[in-house]
């Protein structure tokens, strides 16, 4: 008897997965009609997202693919206004959508808080993927692409992200490996996010037979992760009655498969994927004065997509290999005196026929970069011949299965939606392949009973016995030199060629553009979206106990019918110290250790990078009387712990503090505890292991010193932050001078060394700033506080305790009277500018003014509203944003791959001032919208149990408010009015743009530096300009790179 297809109107139900290791079923829906596809995976959360995926496959690299990305948002045909599917999406408890570009596909995301929202904006964001306004005009290349500024500059959202990517060593390297590996003919080879030259002369034309021929139904999946009310059928009930009929419409009812139509990369010229014949090396060079370092990439192919077992197995091989520092690859190459590289990363991309197998290698000193391929190949053909450390080899499968299933359950839609990517991509077309792909469990069960032969076979197989494309990144001075001077003289031709009259068209052009660009959206369209109520989103309950100590004030109590409290209470005497415990349901537990810095020397504060690098791979005296090596403690956390993790602070904040972290099945919580105490107190500070670390941190400093972000958030932490803050001591600019004096003088006199690291462990156990918290399933926890009293109560006698150390008490005198000051620095290795323009703020956690200045960053802030309309919109910056700092009472407006930092500042200086004196109209729909992206941000920051856990946490513990405070405040935005809003741009943002009352940080291309000081000049700014300071020593003839192994995707 004929089974009989499960439907939904036009929808077949292709395939439904229900995994047997966690609590997610998969349902792929087809339509017969229009062959869009729709895959819902259902699991308990707050939060709904989405992930909408065209394949995407290009011949060239016009940048068509990741342009459509960014015009999708421009408008479509039934909401023909650019920017109402972010508006929408705002008012729908969310934070506005977001896209990006791979190789192989483009996804459109968006997420909201609870599923209202979401299934509002589903059509109208179909409407906008499948029918954008791009096929009726063309004022949204000059916007959004590319266009000629008053100034005969090159600008535009597009041109200015590539304009920040192209020139980097990790998009060099990996466009020449693409166009190694993959024949004339095929998509590999492309820059999907399209080359500067070819942005400059895109076309609409070009664009609209992209979209034309690749964003059709049959090529779109719509897949959606999280809790709908009624199940799977609330998602198919709004595809049928408001997607497909609109698909119909459009003639686009034409079956699954229609006639001519190819799958992209499957069944066309890409798929045709050869063995590599031999073993090619290619040099390329980027543009840095520091030559002192290089990197690799080395490329094997793979086994077919769907080998999911043989894939898995590839995967635990990588991280046997290089995943920590008793991983024999790390062992011989980075954990040495003189360190042949920082880091070996084994990773994968998924490719029809074979998947790409690239091993990216960082920081190798120019000497070794040309003989570095050939030491790792016979470190891997000694490895087969060795024989596999099967020990080892069965710690890193079940290491890896249990951070799998504690990923499991904080993100299961993260966890799987790149899974049904690549299956609507590659996977076969019944959904046969579903499962397998997904299924890891059992492959590591399967894995467990293979034997040493068995992976030194697959390591040869694919890694010894094949050739492999190798590509070598040298930075070159020469070539930065050249690029500055080539861009000049480009520009300067530029303005000849279009004289005065051609530089006042593109004035004018421009202008039109932004004129469409901010055509009003009715009203009434945005009303008609309703906005969700708050109480229909579910937050996860935590039952919290906080301990502060014998003879201190509990500041928040917990209820004595808690079955917290009474478990807690139950289990020994009140401990000495302070305990907070933070019950949530869960299959793990987390300790987190917070050490106060505030009594360190500040001399010693630089040396807290090498400290924290240090920290888990130091030989241990145990409480036990055993005396561990190094490799035995990395080993054995390993054997043991879901993860171990070193910081300042938590979240970016009260980065005066030390943290340690470690996280355990519930059952080892005592193993936890001892590790804590013994991590903590038993460390010996070997020379030889500090050694190395120094020399790993020394190695990866040049690499570090070529990323604009990094550069720019040191630069402005040394200019705000005395010398008391630890943070700033940790910024790469303090650390290039620090880390090579030390390393000096660990040679010289390693006696003095060891004595300040066990200064160091002298102040961060002062038993005055020490807390202690547990997250996860405590009431599971036989014995929760006497344990601790086992361990630590010889330790941590009953003192006073001292204040949390927040960052308004180590800001500099500049810090403390923001005004007039401005840097500039000159980074050769970018051709856009980082900025940071800085006033004060409000501070305190629980300020009176809070909810107003946080609803206008929001106004200010959101996607498609005032910023990103005045800013991104035209072109100026890919990013541009303020944000506020409540713990240091700083407000900032930031700059990120700005192609004119100085216009941008005019531009967001013009917009607030113009809200506030009523020149520019408030709309009353963005505070609506405002309002509820933040309640999109507050469920978002508590929607899995580690996250409530830790935030109740950190509430009481640190920032001394309630365990809900971020939900309480909920009640308080809803009432901040239009005129709060305006009261709070006019007192707190307008001094960010008057230099009497602000500061400016600016790291830039060499061939913008005089341009802006000039302007921040003018602005009356006292402008210092800077150049990276490049060590002689490092300056030596040739060679040296970068190493970065981003995917080669955009974001929006």
């Amino acid at each position: 008897m004929t089974q009989l297809t499960e439907r939904f109107g036009n929808y077949d139900l292709i395939k439904r997965v229900k995994l047997d290791f966690t609590d997610v079923v998969v349902s792929k829906w087809k339509s017969r009609v229009t062959g869009l596809t729709v895959i819902h995976l259902d699991y308990e959360a707050p939060i709904v997202n989405g992930y909408f995926v065209v394949a995407t496959e290009i011949f060239d690299d016009s940048g068509c693919p990741h342009t459509l990305e960014h015009l999708v948002f421009m408008g479509s045909e039934k909401f023909p206004y650019k920017g109402i599917l972010d508006l929408l999406a705002n008012r729908g408890f969310s934070n506005g959508t977001n896209a990006w570009t791979d190789t192989d596909h483009t996804a459109y995301t968006v997420s909201t808080a609870g599923e209202q929202g979401f299934l509002q904006l589903l059509p109208i964001y179909v409407d906008h993927i499948l029918y954008p306004t791009i096929t009726k005009a063309g004022w949204w290349r000059c916007a959004q692409v590319h266009h000629i500024d008053p100034n005969g500059q090159d600008s535009g959202v597009v041109y200015s992200e590539m304009q920040g990517r192209e020139n980097t060593s990790g998009d060099l390297m990996a466009l020449r490996l693409q166009r190694l590996l993959d024949p004339p003919g095929s998509g590999y080879r492309s820059e999907t996010g399209g080359l500067m030259d070819a942005l400059r002369v895109l076309t609409p034309e070009q664009i609209r037979a992209y979209h034309a021929s690749y964003y059709v139904p049959h090529n779109l999946a719509l897949i959606v992760a999280g809790k709908l009310s009624s199940g799977t059928s609330s998602l198919l009930r709004v595809v049928q009655e408001q997607v497909e009929p609109i698909l119909i419409a459009h003639e686009q009812n034409r079956g699954t498969h229609p006639e001519g139509w190819k799958r992209p990369f499957v069944e066309t010229a890409s798929a045709l994927r050869k063995p590599i014949a031999t073993t090619a090396k290619d040099v390329v060079e980027f543009p840095e004065q520091d030559e002192s370092m290089g990197e690799l990439i080395v490329n094997f192919l793979g086994p077919p997509p769907n080998a999911f077992l043989e894939r898995k197995a590839l995967d635990i091989l990588g991280t046997y290999l290089t995943s920590s520092a008793v991983a024999p690859l790390n062992k011989e190459f980075v954990e040495i005196e003189s360190p042949l590289c920082s880091y070996i990363y084994f990773s994968e991309d998924t490719r029809a026929t074979s998947v790409n197998l690239p091993i990216y290698v960082g920081s190798v000193p120019r000497e070794h970069l040309d003989s570095f391929n050939g030491k790792l190949r016979s470190s891997l053909q000694r490895i087969v011949e060795d024989g596999i450390d099967m020990q080892r080899m069965e710690m890193v499968i079940n290491r890896d299965e249990r951070q799998l299933r504690s990923k499991l359950e904080s993100a299961k839609g993260d966890t799987f939606s790149g899974t049904l990517i690549t299956d609507f991509l590659y996977g076969t077309e019944d959904g046969s392949e579903i499962l397998g792909s997904m299924d890891e469990i059992n492959y590591y069960n399967a894995l467990r009973t293979w034997t040493s032969d068995q992976w030194t076979s697959l390591l040869s197989k694919y890694y010894v016995e094949p050739a492999s494309i190798v590509i070598i990144g040298k930075p070159s001075a020469t070539l930065a030199e050249k690029l500055e001077k080539d861009e000049k003289a480009r520009v300067a031709a530029q303005v000849a060629k279009l004289g005065p009259e051609g530089l006042k068209k593109a004035a004018l052009e421009l202008e039109a553009a932004k004129a469409e660009h901010d055509r009003p959206i009715p009203t009434d369209i945005l009303t008609s979206f309703s906005v969700p109520d708050v109480k229909s989103i579910s937050w996860i309950p935590v039952q919290s106990v906080q301990e502060p100590g014998q003879g201190r004030k509990v500041a928040y109590p917990a209820l004595v019918d808690d079955p917290l409290f009474k478990h807690i209470r139950s289990d020994g005497e009140p401990l000495p110290f302070f305990v907070q415990y933070d019950h949530v349901e869960s299959d793990f537990v987390s300790l987190h250790a917070i050490f106060t810095l505030t009594k360190l020397p500040d001399r010693l504060r630089p040396y807290m990078s090498a400290y924290l690098s240090s920290f888990f791979s130091l030989p241990v005296q145990r409480q036990s009387g055993v005396k561990l090596t190094h490799e035995e403690v990395i080993n054995q956390l390993d054997n043991e712990t879901v993860s171990y993790e070193i910081g300042l602070g938590v979240s970016s904040c009260f980065t005066d503090t030390f943290r340690v972290s470690i996280k355990v099945e519930t059952a080892l919580y005592e193993k936890a505890i001892a590790w804590l105490k013994d991590l903590v107190y038993g460390a010996e500070f070997d020379k030889d292991r500090i050694q190395v670390v120094l020399a790993k941190i020394q190695q990866s400093l040049p690499e570090m010193k070529r990323d604009g972000s990094n550069v720019l958030s040191s630069l402005w932490a040394t200019l705000l932050y005395s010398e008391s803050s630890t943070s700033r001591a940790g910024g790469v600019l303090p650390q290039t001078e620090f880390i090579p004096k030390l390393a000096k003088r660990l040679q010289e006199s390693s006696n003095d060394v060891i004595a300040d690291f066990e200064e160091i462990r002298k102040y961060l156990t002062d038993p005055t700033g020490i807390r202690f918290s547990v997250t996860g399933n405590v009431l599971s926890v036989k014995e929760p506080r006497s344990t601790w009293e086992k361990y630590f109560g010889s330790s941590i006698p009953s003192v006073p305790l001292s204040p949390v150390p927040l960052a308004s008490e180590t800001l500099s005198g500049i810090g403390k009277n923001i005004a007039r000051k401005a840097i500039v620095m000159s980074l050769p290795t970018i051709e856009s500018s980082y900025v940071t323009h800085t006033t004060k703020g409000i501070q305190g956690f629980d300020h009176p003014e809070y909810p107003a200045v946080r609803v206008a960053l929001e106004v200010l802030n959101a996607t498609e509203s005032y910023l990103w309309r005045y800013i991104r919109g035209s072109g100026l910056a890919y990013g541009a944003y303020a944000s506020l700092d409540v713990e240091a009472g700083l407000l900032n407006f930031s700059l990120y791959r700005s192609s004119n930092s100085m216009k941008a500042f005019e531009e967001a200086s013009e917009v607030i001032r113009g809200l506030v004196s009523g020149s520019i109209e408030f709309d009353e729909t963005i505070l609506d919208a405002a309002k509820s992206t933040i309640v999109y941000g507050v469920t978002k920051n508590v929607s899995t149990a580690g996250r409530a856990a830790i935030v109740s946490f950190t509430n009481q513990a640190l920032k001394g408010v309630s365990r809900t405070h971020q939900i309480d405040l909920l009640e308080k935005y809803q009432v901040v009015t239009k005129a709060d809003v305006l009261a709070a741009l006019e007192k707190h943002f307008l001094p960010l743009f008057d230099s009497s009352s602000s500061i400016a940080v600016v790291v830039t291309a060499p061939a913008k530096a005089e341009d802006i000081g000039e302007g921040l000049t003018a602005a009356g700014f006292e402008v210092t300009q800077k150049v990276m300071e490049i060590d002689p020593s490092e300056m030596e003839e040739e060679d040296g790179s970068d190493s970065d192994s981003e995917s080669s995707s955009d974001s929006r």
